[in-house]
Order: C-alpha cells, then sequence, then structure tokens
C-alpha cells in the first residue's frame, strides 16, 4: 500500500512539474487554458491577428518578455482573433491586440492595445 501511494505522489508530482515546464508562449487550446486555470497556473491569453498592425508590434515584445526569467511560470496562450470565436464571446473580448492575465484561476488584469514594452510588463507582472 505504502509503494503505491509512494508511486502515485511521484506520478502526480512529475505531472505537476510537467505542466509548468510549458510555460512560456504555445498556441491557445482550450483544454490548455482549463487545464492551467484549474490548476491556478498563471497564464496570459493574448489575442492576435495576422492582419492587426497592433499585434505586429507586440508580437517581438511578448516574445522577448515570454523568455525573461521573471516570467518563467507563466503559460501565453496565444488565440487567433478570426478563429477563436466562442473564447471571445466568453472572455468579452471585442477586439485584437488584447491580452486577458489570470491568476488563480481568475481574470486579474486586461489590455488593449498596448505597444510600449513597459507597459505589457506591467500587464504580464500582475500573473506573478
Amino acid at each position: 500500500m505504502m509503494n503505491a501511494i509512494r508511486k502515485f505522489l511521484v506520478t502526480a508530482s512529475l505531472l505537476f512539474v510537467a505542466g509548468y515546464a510549458v510555460a512560456g508562449e504555445q498556441a491557445f487550446t482550450q483544454s490548455a487554458f482549463d487545464r492551467l486555470n484549474a490548476a491556478g497556473a498563471p497564464n496570459i491569453v493574448y489575442f492576435h491577428a495576422t492582419w492587426c498592425p497592433t499585434c505586429k508590434i507586440q508580437q517581438p515584445i511578448v516574445d522577448h518578455l515570454a523568455a525573461q526569467p521573471e516570467l518563467k511560470g507563466v503559460t501565453i496562450l496565444e488565440a487567433d482573433f478570426d478563429k477563436e470565436v466562442a473564447l471571445k464571446r466568453a472572455l468579452k473580448v471585442s477586439q485584437q491586440s488584447t491580452f486577458v492575465v489570470f491568476k488563480g484561476g481568475r481574470e486579474v488584469a486586461r489590455s488593449t492595445g498596448q505597444t510600449r514594452e513597459q507597459d505589457i510588463k506591467d500587464t504580464f507582472a500582475k500573473a506573478l
């Protein structure tokens, strides 16, 4: 019995660590979003569109910030503004170039149209 409990705890620990190892940028999936919020893991949903000039300015900043050590535990989920219609409705997002920040399974901040690195960094920091 003790061996089974130990095996379970080791497996659960590895799964928990693996969940945080994927922090950084990744394409939005509903399952990843649900998993992160159920675990209370910090995450940011970034609504972008390939045709959006503001998003084109934001993307290198997002890439840079995602690589910073202080944001290592934050997952940035990139949601296609044109395809994620249900998600936009659920989160009440009406514009591309929007960041919605989650911490502890709930929304803690949001911003739209920011193009200054410090402003985006300040928004992302609210996930910590």
